[in-house]
């Protein structure tokens, strides 16, 4: 117990204030922008109505939702991608990177679609 007293005694009389402002004015930005991020993910993540292209690929693969739900389609490809429902109940435009697209769906039922630039991407989406 007499080295820890001692031990903490010397810790505070190392302590320098301005040494702390400074280290945390130089941490302050780096932990906004970590906070910062973790929120947008957190967001995007968080809105289970998402389908993202990325890597030539949708997902998540399928989506569950409920009559009267919209998904929004997101491209985060460097390339253009579309979204083509197998029976034409719904088709994007050609969509660059960061473009979205959405639709509602009114009815029950199973929705596959796929890329109509590069068809064996492929989706689907079951609404209940």
């Amino acid at each position: 117990m007499k080295y820890l007293n001692s031990h903490l005694r010397s810790a505070a009389a190392r302590f320098v204030p301005g040494r702390a402002l400074a280290i945390a004015m130089l941490l302050g930005p780096a932990v906004g922008a970590m906070v910062a991020f973790g929120t947008v993910a957190a967001e995007e993540t968080k809105d289970a109505n998402v389908v993202t292209i990325d890597n030539f690929s949708f997902g998540p693969g399928e989506l569950n939702v409920a009559v009267g739900t919209t998904v929004k389609f997101i491209n985060h490809d460097d390339i253009p991608h579309s979204v083509v429902e197998n029976n034409k109940a719904f088709r994007s435009k050609a969509l660059d990177t960061d473009d979205a697209y959405s639709y509602t769906f009114a009815s029950a039922g199973t929705f596959s679609y796929f890329c109509g630039l590069h068809p064996k991407m492929v989706g689907k989406i079951i609404v209940k």
